[in-house]
């Protein structure tokens, strides 16, 4: 008796029961991406301040092969370790942001911080460089993935800039004026400390202008070292805060708000707004205005801009720039509160293109007479793409076009077969 095969059944028995193909056993990019790096320059973070201290506080020696050529050898032994923790902190926090800066600041802080165990080579500094030597090549392997700019306002960069310039300025006035002050102000390095517990206010009293000269210098790193760097604790902090409060509430903050221009502004969101904002945000900047917090949370956390506030307010259209704005869409699920907000935006910024939806096809003159430039009824356009693919079988793109030539108006059996559909009645 013959056995009948069957090809297709043998083929989908060996693929269920003979896979060739290979499974990994470890995902080994859950070990090698980019994740894993940050928490490994965290953790030399941690590593780094505990050998710093052990080094200031038990004392350093000296055995490894880069200490008889590493300048300042010693010194560098008993403070490298806790300096640069503190600058791998911030290092980790711009690492997880997907910084570029960060990267490049993390990798060349672990170069450094590698020599630290070569120097002294003792034993609690061994796990250190072991962190570091797994770390570095793991930072350049995922170098793409750090790709985010560092986006400093213009103030940011002034603030930044005039704190390093009043640094620069102090520390060669008080090396070309040392010997004006009272104590042992002999070299740059001792310039550069006057400057910075100067500009501090700590003023330890160690070194001390005695010629009229040295005091008016030493006036003006205090004014122009105080200011600046308040200017730029305030410029750098404020905006961190702002945004991580903003962040909360899912709104923009006013620093972002002052950058708008030429985007479309989304007053309200509703059904037709939701897939309004899948066809703009690809084309170009979109910012919607809605008092829905929870709305505006949810929108936030898929990256659309969201100002939460009343979309009807002027003050907020205001805040929102619409005066720089390209258009304006009002679309909503209530009629009434279209209109207000479609008086509020043309009462703020006369000449804007205000497109709007009506609900209830009666209710699109009435849009009109409030300034909406441009009104549309999906009611009217969903029921005429219906009728038309029934009867012709035509295809959605020319449905689409037969409709737009022929522009929807409400008429008296359109208000009459629509009666029933939509909300928020306007009164007559």
């Amino acid at each position: 008796m013959s056995e009948n095969t069957d090809p297709e059944r043998d083929s989908a028995l060996e693929t269920l029961f003979y896979q060739t193909d290979r499974v990994r056993f470890v995902n080994w990019r859950e070990f090698s991406g980019s994740k894993p790096t940050v928490v490994l320059t965290g953790a030399i973070t941690v590593v780094s301040f505990i050998t710093g201290l052990s080094n200031i506080s038990q004392g350093v020696m000296l055995e490894g092969v880069l200490a008889p050529v590493l300048p300042a050898a010693e010194l560098y032994a008993r403070f490298a370790g806790v300096l640069f923790a503190f600058l791998l902190g911030i290092t980790t926090i711009g690492l997880q942001r997907r910084k570029r800066i960060a990267w490049y600041v993390a990798v060349a802080v672990l170069l450094l911080l590698s020599l630290l165990p070569l120097a002294t080579f003792q034993t609690t500094d061994i796990p250190l460089l072991l962190l570091v030597a797994l770390t570095v090549p793991l930072l350049i392997r995922n170098r793409g993935q750090f790709d985010q700019p560092l986006d400093l306002s213009p103030l940011q960069l002034a603030s930044i800039l005039s704190v390093g310039g009043v640094v620069v300025y102090g520390t060669v006035g008080s090396y070309g004026l040392r010997d004006q002050f009272t104590g042992e102000l002999l070299t740059w390095t001792d310039a550069f400390y006057f400057v910075i517990v100067t500009i501090a206010t700590v003023g330890y009293g160690d070194f001390t202008p005695t010629t009229p000269e040295a005091k008016v210098f030493s006036l003006t790193v205090i004014l122009f070292g105080t200011g600046a760097f308040t200017v730029a604790v305030g410029s750098l902090i404020v905006p961190a805060i702002e945004s991580r409060m903003a962040a909360a509430f899912g709104t923009m903050t006013a620093s972002e708000l002052n950058l708008l221009e030429d985007h479309v502004l989304v007053l309200g969101y509703g059904d037709i707004t939701e897939s309004l904002l899948d066809e703009l945000v690809d084309e170009t900047d979109v910012v919607v205005v809605t008092d829905d917090e929870s709305v505006a949370s949810e929108l936030d956390d898929k990256g659309v801009s969201v100002l939460t506030d009343d979309p009807a307010d002027e003050d907020a259209l205001g805040d929102a720039r619409i005066d720089a704005a390209s258009g304006v869409v009002v679309a909503t699920r209530d009629d009434a509160k279209d209109v207000l907000t479609v008086l509020a935006a043309k009462n703020a910024a006369p000449d804007i293109r205000v497109v709007a939806a009506a609900n209830r096809p009666k209710h699109v003159g009435k849009l009109e007479q409030v300034g909406a430039d441009e009104v549309i009824s999906p009611m009217t356009i969903g029921g005429r793409l219906l009728s038309r693919s029934v009867l012709g079988g035509t295809t959605t793109e020319e449905l689409f076009e037969s409709v737009g030539d022929g522009g929807p108006t409400p008429g008296n059996g359109e208000e009459a077969a629509s009666e029933d559909g939509g909300t928020g009645d306007v009164e007559e």
